[in-house]
């Protein structure tokens, strides 16, 4: 957006990024994450990809279940650390690298879906409407 700019061309061009790059109001809630074909289900533990239930371990659930309740956003390493594992976890930070590597091979084909942001951290992909 170029300057100057009047109060409802910086409106419109807000809603119009947030149709673009956001997930769907009535597919998100707290508890239960569709994502295409990928449905993280909180409340069960549960994750199935293409209408199959897939195993995580508990901190590879919370990791994908973090990242998708704020698709878009990107993490550092020690952000996703202290969120996923607590604040007092002594962990080195490129041990969320392995936890990123796991659950993208268990997302198969959707594993595009978790990106990684050279020399920053992972973020997961906007949903595309």
């Amino acid at each position: 957006m170029i300057k100057p700019f009047s109060p409802r061309e910086l409106l419109e061009w807000v809603k119009e990024v947030l149709r673009r790059g956001s997930i769907r109001k009535e597919l998100v809630s707290p508890k239960r994450v569709v994502y295409g074909t990928v449905i993280i289900d909180e409340e069960h533990h549960e994750v199935q990809v293409d209408k199959k239930f897939i195993f995580f371990t508990a901190i590879e659930f919370r990791l994908l279940h973090f990242l998708a309740t704020r698709p878009g956003r990107v993490f550092t390493r020690n952000e996703l650390i202290s969120r996923i594992l607590g604040e007092n976890t002594a962990v080195v930070d490129r041990n969320i690298n392995v936890h990123v590597r796991a659950l993208r091979r268990k997302l198969g084909k959707h594993q595009d879906l978790i990106q990684t942001v050279r020399g920053i951290g992972y973020c997961l992909r906007p949903w595309q409407t």
